[in-house]
């Protein structure tokens, strides 16, 4: 078996709406395909993201709520690279976007931050 990348991440929301606006017109990941299936009461977003990769938002009636920040166990959190770090921040800000402090990587030396998705789902930000 050869891995070859990340196809795509799902994630669960409460507010469908309130998703959808927050990763098409804020974080402006364009949509592939939206859909929404009835006989689960239902829907299913796929989101772009530049290197081809994709984000599949869905709708539950019901779905339970994430149990801690972030230390639940399972995915921890999503990490997506960009190029200017401060200015990304700057602009999530702009949006009324709590976003965290830069902190620089002991590891790779590269800086970072964190900030949440509508439903508190950890989101970074990593300098290329």
């Amino acid at each position: 078996m050869d891995l070859l990348g990340i196809h795509h991440v799902a994630i669960i929301c409460s507010n469908y709406e309130k998703s959808k606006h927050f990763y098409n017109e804020i974080l402006k990941l364009p949509i592939i395909h939206e859909q929404y299936r009835a006989e689960r009461d239902s829907y299913k977003l796929d989101l772009a993201l530049p290197d081809g990769s994709q984000i599949e938002l869905f709708s539950f009636p019901g779905a339970p709520p994430r149990q801690s920040y972030p230390e639940a166990q399972g995915l921890r959190h999503l990490a997506f690279k960009v190029a200017d770090i401060a200015k990304s921040k700057h602009y999530l800000e702009q949006q009324g976007i709590s976003v965290e402090e830069i902190r620089v990587d002991e590891i790779t030396g590269k800086q970072f931050t964190f900030f949440a998705d509508p439903d508190e789902l950890p989101l970074e930000l990593y300098q290329l």
